[in-house]
């Protein structure tokens, strides 16, 4: 049976926020594309994503990845 790993994603909280990788508070779409295409590459599939483009246009996001555990 295959185990599991999660990782709550929020961008707001991210180490990325302070590397530069968001280059401004307000996160692009393309910023946060290129962010879960990081995670995609490191194993990690993304289960629940909710953002808040559409309500108040942060370009926030929370979520849960998900990745078999080693």
């Amino acid at each position: 049976m295959t185990k599991w790993e999660y990782m709550l994603i929020d961008s707001k909280k991210l180490p990325e926020v302070e590397k530069g990788i968001f280059k401004q508070s307000k996160v692009t779409m393309e910023e946060a594309e290129n962010y879960l295409n990081k995670l995609g590459e490191e194993g990690w599939e993304i289960i629940d994503l909710d953002f808040d483009f559409l309500i108040h246009d942060t370009g926030a996001f929370v979520g849960v990845a998900k990745r078999p555990k080693v």
